[in-house]
């Protein structure tokens, strides 16, 4: 495991960008374990789902959302408060920008860092850094569940909080009469968690447990491919909770047993890697991942600032 590029910044091979319609007026673009983003069509206007990581790789989303529909974006939709997730929002030119009430916290506690942190480590997704104008600010915040109908027998969209996960603020965006769930960073299909930041004994049980029982029949995760059915719906779900319990029980094992950091993160690292070892972002994610558990374990239940330094510290400890 020595002498890795660090984290993502060896990952400069373009993606192919996959179009798809779920339902009608309900689009996705995934990219080979990119970021996800979503829209959703009401009547007379459009809900976009995350913003993606700079103005000019929104840009080219919304060139593709343009061949399907020329209705204004309304809503502009957070799941949570990562770089790659919000510093395109200005590209929507969208009415209101909607996350969870502590999204907005987190952003004003950690936002700078995090954009800094990210940047170097997933250099290749920041196309043309220069245009963000800013950090990306919520104009509309709630605390549990905001619904938006859509109009036109099209149903509503439900925005839900439901515990503390991949972040303190992770929401999901619900379709109930489509049955299609957005599911953020909270469930990854054929994509390894990234937990650096997260809650994890939380996420692995109430808030999967609330996601599970919503009953989605597709669903787009954070990263990966579409879960087109329930199979590949409970595929997902499990996937991702099967994750999180392995690092759960792998780290917390040595940790419990006075070991150190070091022999966790190889211990996780020989545990995962067979299953999950292929799929995008493992290799940069675990020692985050580890970090962060092993944090907890010590009885740190707010997440430690990642700071590019601290990037770079824990990544050279680890390896």
């Amino acid at each position: 495991m020595a002498n890795k590029p660090f984290a993502s910044s060896a990952d400069l091979a373009p993606k192919d960008e996959v179009f798809v319609e779920l339902a009608e007026g309900v689009y996705t673009l995934t990219a080979e374990g990119d970021p996800n983003v979503a829209a959703i069509e009401a009547e007379d206007f459009l809900i976009c789902f995350e913003a993606r990581a700079t103005p000019a790789a929104a840009r080219r989303w919304l060139g593709q959302l343009r061949k399907h529909t020329k209705k204004p974006v309304r809503y502009l939709v957070l799941s949570h408060y990562h770089a790659v997730r919000t510093l395109g929002a200005s590209a929507f030119e969208a009415q209101e920008i909607v996350a969870h009430e502590m999204t907005r916290v987190l952003i004003a506690e950690r936002g700078q860092q995090d954009w800094e942190s990210e940047f170097g480590r997933m250099p290749r997704l920041f196309e043309q850094p220069e245009e963000i104008p800013g950090l990306t600010w919520p104009t509309l915040t709630f605390s549990d569940r905001m619904t938006i109908p859509l109009g036109d027998e099209r149903g509503e969209l439900v925005l839900q909080f439901f515990g503390r996960g991949h972040t303190a603020g992770d929401i999901v965006a619900w379709l109930p009469q489509q049955r299609i769930l957005f599911a953020g960073d909270l469930v990854e299909s054929q994509a390894a968690l990234y937990t650096g930041d997260a809650f994890h004994d939380e996420w692995a049980t109430s808030t999967l447990d609330e996601i599970e029982d919503l009953g989605a029949e597709v669903l787009v995760g954070g990263r990966g491919k579409v879960a087109r059915d329930r199979i590949e719906v409970e595929a997902a779900i499990n996937q991702s909770r099967h994750f999180l319990n392995e690092l759960r029980r792998t780290v917390g094992g040595v940790h419990a047993e006075g070991g150190t950091l070091k022999q966790a993160f190889e211990l996780a690292h020989r545990t995962l890697e067979a299953r999950y070892g292929r799929w995008p972002i493992f290799e940069h994610c675990l020692p985050f991942d580890v970090k962060r558990y092993w944090d907890e374990c010590d009885g740190k239940d707010w997440p430690e600032i990642w700071t590019a330094e601290r990037d770079r510290a824990v990544w050279d400890a680890l390896q």
